[in-house]
């Protein structure tokens, strides 16, 4: 009985001691099985987050539009096909090859078909006289220019070719003029251009005189004389483009100006002699225009030689007979009369380039000669004005600065060649294009 009982027990303690030993290891897995789980699913949060965030970056990035090509700096007719030009702004429609050096240049890494930089078309604009930048566009411009001569004046004769007998008369005269010049244009089909420019002057000399009254020549005596800004002449000007640029023709531009008398006239303008001296005389007020319609035909050539742009432009001013109800700057006296201011003709030439997609510069000569002037006075006969003739001659420096897609910076330095013309001229004109 007691075996029995203690095989009985035996039995069922072999029995349930495997079946813990089994239940004890399942559990652990499962701990173990679920750890990794968990750790499996953070790690895939963690990627979901990350892919997420790259998503995005990849919609950015393809949202945003696309670099756009490099554009030509110049064009070369060698680049054209035939005589194809293809579309772009204003006389800087045709494209081609860029200004570059040797090895994988800028310009050998550019397509036939890209368009010029807006360096390019506004440097053509300049060139050409033909702003084709949008159909219509309004530019403001201030221009400085300085005037300084000066005058030995000998009234006697030597004595034993050493002495001076008579008296000496030294005369200076510096003249100061501002002036704002405002200019809407308006540009249909790139072929025909309307413009209206007003200008606004302000005027400012400086007389000198020395030996006056008996004085000695090394004592001068000046004076001032301004002008409030003032309505200068109004003029108006049509231009037509009647060629594009090919492998052998260059652009070309035709154009028509009309000035109108709107500004003070020189004439009837009193000289008067001042108390100081005795030589010295200056006049009451100064003039703001000529007095006189004009009418200015012209034309203007512009073409590639990549890396360079050459242009050159004649223009051919007539003044209109003017009759005027005084003519005579003597003091207390009017003698009304007619004028006729002589015409002239202006030529220029020049070569630009390029500097990268917002800037060009250019250089450049002009020369302007002007026939002698003549006067007549009512039942009298013409007479020429002494010195009325001039050759003004220009050594010209421009700038281009593209600053935005629609303004344009032109800075223009003149330097005068010529007694006649200005010591120097300071511009800086700001054309917009809406």
């Amino acid at each position: 009985m007691y075996r029995s009982v203690s095989l009985r027990a035996a039995v069922c303690l072999s029995t349930l001691l495997p079946a813990a030993m089994l239940q004890a290891a399942p559990d652990a897995d499962v701990e173990a099985l679920k750890q990794e789980l968990l750790e499996l699913k953070q790690r895939y949060e963690v990627q979901q987050k990350a892919l997420a965030v790259l998503e995005q970056r990849v919609r950015q990035v393809e949202e945003q539009p696309a670099s756009p090509p490099p554009k030509r700096l110049a064009k070369s007719p060698s680049d054209m096909k035939g005589n194809r030009v293809a579309a772009g702004t204003g006389a800087a429609a045709a494209s081609g090859g860029a200004a570059g050096g040797s090895g994988a240049s800028y310009g050998q890494s550019l397509a036939d078909d890209s368009q010029p930089a807006q360096s390019v078309s506004n440097l053509y604009d300049e060139a050409s006289g033909f702003f084709g930048g949008g159909k219509f566009s309004f530019e403001t411009g201030v221009t400085y220019s300085r005037y300084d001569t000066r005058q030995l004046i000998l009234n006697g004769f030597l004595a034993l070719d050493s002495i001076f007998l008579g008296n000496i008369n030294l005369d200076r005269i510096k003249a100061d003029t501002w002036t704002l010049d405002l200019t809407g244009r308006y540009n249909f089909d790139n072929r025909w251009q309307f413009d209206l420019n007003v200008p606004v002057v302000y005027r400012e000399s400086t007389y000198q005189s020395g030996g006056g009254n008996g004085g000695a020549s090394n004592v001068t005596t000046e004076q001032d004389v301004s002008r409030d800004p003032t309505l200068g002449d109004v003029n108006f000007g049509i231009a037509y483009k009647f060629l594009d640029e090919s492998v052998n023709t260059p652009d070309a531009v035709v154009s028509l100006r009309v000035k109108a008398p709107t500004g003070k006239d020189p004439f009837g303008i009193k000289l008067r002699q001042t108390d100081a001296n005795s030589n010295l005389f200056v006049p009451d007020t100064l003039p703001t225009g000529n007095g006189v319609w004009s009418i200015t035909p012209g034309i203007s050539l512009v073409k590639t030689f990549d890396p360079a742009v050459l242009f050159g432009s004649l223009s051919y001013t007539h003044n209109f007979e003017e009759s005027f109800d005084d003519i005579s700057s003597t003091v207390n006296q009017k003698n009304p009369g007619k004028v006729r201011i002589g015409d002239s003709f202006q030529i220029g030439a020049g070569v630009a380039f390029a500097l990268n997609e917002k800037m060009s510069m250019s250089f450049s000569v002009s020369d302007l000669v002007q026939r002698k002037s003549k006067l007549k006075q009512d039942g009298g006969d013409w007479e020429s004005v002494v010195s009325s003739d001039a050759n003004a001659g220009y050594f010209n420096v421009g700038m281009t600065i593209a600053a935005t897609d629609n303004l344009t910076i032109v800075p223009n330095l003149s330097i005068g060649m010529t007694d006649d013309a200005p010591d120097f001229s300071f511009s800086l004109k700001f054309p917009y294009y809406f």
